[in-house]
């Protein structure tokens, strides 16, 4: 899978893709990370790829013509976009929809996705209206700069391709991969400061276990994130039980 990745300091992404999974993915050939600088297609001896807004107020936005430049130079776009885009072109930004791991398996289905990073006060709204497919926000909170926030998604997005993790089963037990939050987990040594495992993990009978990991799915979900469990496909025993936990809790 490729990304094409637009900013104006790709140094932030040099140290991430040099580590672990991703460093992997790369050389392995599963992942192809292409980094572009939007002040390369910036133009005059300055290179300026911000200004004043109009109607004033504070701050720098980021100006169309370098970021236009720069996405349909890599894409290979012409001047005008027609009909539905084959590569989705994200904006990172406040205002866009909230990442999450629904929208993740929903980008791991594409071959190529390109992710424009944003800066300063955002963007030029022609750059939304004109350019971009999406918007993409990681949160409801404000970063210096949309850079972090494409490592966020990167990441979140590669590991959902096949032989990307060594288990191929580990992103499918994933908390929010199947609504839920995932269950606790344990390894060696059996006891540790006299804190033992659950003896349904050391009991070797699988089926055991697995009811065990789903109660514990549904409970830590119950605790934490009671409002997973509005959208989460339970069955009728599943949602018995929990009305019975409530009751008696």
């Amino acid at each position: 899978m490729r990304f094409d990745i637009f900013t104006l300091f790709p140094g932030i992404f040099e140290s991430p893709l040099k580590e672990s999974m991703l460093k992997r993915s790369i050389e392995s050939g599963l992942l192809d990370v292409q980094l572009h600088n939007i002040r390369d297609y910036a133009e005059g001896r300055h290179q300026v790829t911000d200004d004043y807004p109009y109607g004033g107020g504070g701050g720098m936005v980021m100006k169309p013509e370098p970021v236009f430049a720069a996405v349909e130079s890599v894409l290979g776009m012409g001047d005008q976009r027609s009909g539905p885009a084959a590569i989705p072109i994200i904006l990172l930004t406040p205002q866009g929809r909230v990442f999450n791991q629904q929208v993740a398996f929903e980008l791991a289905q594409y071959d190529r996705v390109a992710l424009v990073c944003g800066r300063y006060e955002g963007f030029d709204e022609r750059i939304r209206e004109h350019l971009a497919t999406d918007e993409i926000s990681i949160g409801d909170y404000v970063l210096t700069g949309g850079e972090l926030a494409a490592l966020v998604v990167l990441d979140a997005v590669i590991r959902l391709k096949p032989g990307v993790l060594g288990d191929p089963t580990g992103a499918i037990d994933d908390s929010h991969a199947g609504g839920l939050l995932e269950y606790p987990h344990y390894t060696r040594p059996p006891e540790f400061r006299g804190w033992g495992v659950p003896d349904v993990l050391l009991s070797g009978d699988h089926g055991r276990v697995d009811r065990w990991r789903r109660e514990q799915a549904l409970l830590r979900t119950w605790l934490r994130r009671p409002d997973l469990l509005e959208r989460a496909e339970l069955t009728e025993a599943e949602r018995a039980w929990l009305q019975r936990l409530a009751q008696e809790r």
